[in-house]
C-alpha cells in the first residue's frame, strides 16, 4: 500500500508541478498575499474531487464524451486569451506595485477566476481524471485508494508551497520591473495555453 501511495504522489506531482494557468494565478496571488489559504485550500480540494472521480473510474465515461471536452476547450480558450491580455496590458503599462495590505479583487473574484482555470483547462480532467484514474486500475480495489490519497496529497503539497511560499520570493518582487516580468511571463502562458487548446 505505501508503493501506491508514493507512486501515487509521484504521478500527482508530475503532472501537478507543470507550468500552467492555475499555478501561475496561484504564484501572482501569492506574492501579492492575496486570499492564498482560501486559493490553495480551492485548488487542493478541486484536484481532490476530479482525482476521487477518476478514481472511482468516472474516466472511462469522461473519455468518450466529446461535447464536454470540447465546450471546455473553447470556454477554456477563451477564459485563457482574456486573461492573458490583461496580464500584457498590465505589463505594457506598468501597475502601482502592491503591498501586503493592498487587496486587488475581491475574494469571490479571486474564486471565481481560480474556479474558470481549474475547471474550463480540459487538459486538467485528461491529466486528472483520465490518466490518473487509469493508472490508478493497476493497483487493484485497495491499492487503488492509497494511490489516489498520494496523487491528492502531491496537490495539496505543490499549491500549499507555491501560494504560501511566494512570499519568501517578495524581495525580488519590490519593483516594477520585476512585476513586469512576471506579467510578461503569465501572459505568455496564458496565450501560448489558449492557442494550444484552440489547435487541438
Amino acid at each position: 500500500m505505501i508503493a501506491a501511495l508514493v507512486q501515487g504522489f509521484a504521478t500527482g506531482a508530475a503532472l501537478i508541478i507543470a507550468i500552467g494557468s492555475q499555478n501561475a494565478f496561484v504564484l501572482r496571488q501569492g506574492l501579492r498575499r492575496e486570499h492564498v489559504p482560501s486559493l490553495v485550500a480551492f485548488c487542493a480540494l478541486a484536484d481532490a474531487v476530479l482525482i476521487v472521480t477518476g478514481v472511482g473510474g468516472a474516466g472511462v465515461l469522461l473519455r468518450g464524451n466529446t461535447n464536454l471536452l470540447a465546450f471546455t476547450r473553447y470556454a477554456g480558450a477563451a477564459f485563457l486569451a482574456g486573461y492573458g491580455l490583461l496580464a500584457a496590458r498590465r505589463c505594457w503599462h506598468g501597475a502601482a506595485l502592491p503591498t501586503a495590505t493592498q487587496n486587488e479583487s475581491s475574494l469571490k473574484a479571486a474564486l471565481a477566476a481560480c474556479f474558470a482555470f481549474t475547471f474550463l483547462n480540459p487538459h486538467v480532467y485528461l491529466d486528472t481524471v483520465v490518466l490518473l484514474g487509469a493508472i490508478a486500475q493497476q493497483f487493484g480495489d485497495a491499492g487503488r485508494w492509497w494511490f489516489c490519497a498520494g496523487a491528492c496529497l502531491a496537490s495539496l503539497s505543490w499549491f500549499s508551497a507555491l501560494g504560501f511560499g511566494a512570499r519568501l520570493l517578495a524581495p525580488w518582487f519590490a519593483t516594477m520591473r520585476a512585476w513586469r516580468l512576471l506579467d510578461s511571463m503569465v501572459a505568455i502562458v496564458m496565450l501560448s495555453l489558449s492557442l494550444s487548446l484552440l489547435r487541438h
